[in-house]
Parts: structure tokens; sequence; C-alpha cells
């Protein structure tokens, strides 16, 4: 056979083999490129934003959306309540949002869909253990000279120590304002502060790492958390199936469970 022949068809193996390649290659680019908020399982991607406090619970309520629904796969993110309305007013891709408290929630305005309360949570002291400077309640945290963290006044633990401030006219000095009630915690577990004011499931949380004292004054300033979808969500469905199990009997036993009041408390 002429070896012209013999070159063109070895052309022609490689052409056809190439574009073989391509064609495999431009199929999975467009799976891949379809998926809609997908993940690469083929899952639903449920994007939630929850209060830093409510970490152990929404963590655990994930798991068991995720047990009751295997087409979705849950991903949190957790902060202060501020942050994540920031978040989403900048164009965070989230689905269902709850915060620590009302105000917050309505800095989204209509972005926020139907907010439900689910739960409630009041202030607490914590200290390390065995209480070393003696604090026995609110006004002892000025009075005793203790290092003490509290939150920033415009996220929703700090909106709250404000407002026991307003209540006892006890005014407190801090050594810092943080972002979110967790940092507060961390502050003190760590040795960095005598004493930080905290949710009193935060406090639960922490176990035998914190001592905590009561106030008589907490009990009239009473967190009440709201959840939402959020207007725009691709996931509307599965965004409000989520909402309901937190409203519902699995999400409320959870919730009491850390130490949460219900939201009729």
């Amino acid at each position: 056979m002429p070896q012209k022949f013999v070159s063109v068809r070895r052309i022609a193996a490689v052409f056809a083999a190439m574009v073989a390649v391509i064609v495999t290659v431009a199929g999975c680019s467009s799976d891949d490129g379809s998926s809609g908020g997908n993940s690469s399982g083929g899952k639903t991607t449920l994007n939630v934003y929850a209060a830093a406090s409510l970490k152990s619970t929404f963590t655990e309520l994930a798991k068991a959306f995720e047990k009751a629904h295997s087409d979705v796969e849950v991903k949190l993110n957790f902060a202060g309540s501020s942050a994540l309305v920031t978040q989403i007013n900048q164009g965070a891709d989230a689905d269902v949002i709850a915060t620590a408290d009302e105000r917050t929630m309505q800095k989204l305005g209509d972005k926020a869909v139907d907010p439900k309360i689910f739960a409630t949570n009041t202030l607490t002291i914590v200290t390390a253990p065995g209480n070393p400077k003696r604090i026995t309640g609110f006004a002892s945290l000025r009075d005793s000279g203790a290092k003490t963290v509290v939150c920033a006044p415009e996220v929703p633990c700090g909106a709250a120590t404000v407002a026991v401030e307003k209540n006892t006219g006890v005014e407190l000095t801090p050594v810092s304002q943080e972002a979110s009630v967790t940092a507060v915690l961390t502050k003190v577990t760590s040795g960095e502060a005598d004493a930080g004011l905290v949710y009193v499931t935060d406090a639960k949380s922490a176990g035998d790492k914190v001592a905590t004292v009561g106030d008589a004054a907490f009990a009239q300033v009473v967190n009440k958390y709201p959840i939402a979808t959020v207007k725009g969500t691709k996931h509307s469905e599965q965004a409000e199936q989520f909402k309901d199990m937190v409203l519902g009997q699995t999400g409320q036993e959870i919730l009491s469970a850390a130490g949460f009041a219900s939201a009729g408390s």
C-alpha cells in the first residue's frame, strides 16, 4: 500500500481520537456546570445561616434533616447575628437564616420571609471554675474589679447586656466587647478574662470549664430567636422543610435539651 495512504489513515485515526476526547471532556464540563446549587454527589446544598449560640443545636438539627432528606446536604454558617445579616444583605447565597433576636432579623427587611420565633434565651454570668473572683451577681461584675468581657452592643447578646444595664442602673466597664457570644465564652475559658456575659445555653455547653452565676435581672431580658427562609432562594421547598423541623417536635426537643426555652415561655 502506498505510504501516503497509510499516513492519511493514521491522521484520520488520530483526529477521531482527539474528537472523542473533546466530546468526553465537554460532556463532563456540562455535567459539572449545570448543578445549579447541587453538590458534586447530586444532592441539593441547603445553606443555613445561624447565630453563633445555635452551633451545637443546629449542627444536630442538620444531621437529623439530612437523615430524613437523603437528597439534601445542609451547609451551616455560624457567626454573630449581625455579621450573618450583613453577609445576606451583601448577596450571600443563604437559604435559611436564624438570628438571636428579632431586631437583627428585621434588618433584612423583606429578604426574611415569614419569620417565626422558635426559641428564647437569657443571659448568665460565666467565670473560671470555682468562681475565684467571688462574683455574686450582675452588680458585682462592676464592684469586684473582675476583668469582664461582653458582646458588642450591635449583636443580640450585647443588646441584651445593655438592656440589663439600663434596668439595673449598673454600668459595666468591660475589658473587651466581642462580635459573638462564643468569642466571649472563649475569653473566659482561656483565662483571658475573669468573667463574661453569655447565654444560659452557652454556659451549659461549656460544662465544667466554667462556673455560672445568675441574677434576677436576667429574667427580665429575654431574647427571642426567629427563623426565616431567605427571599429568592432556589431551594424554597427544602428551606421550608428545614424551618418546619426547627419549629416542630424534633427541633424543639433538641433545643430544649440544650437549655433553650420554648417560644411560648
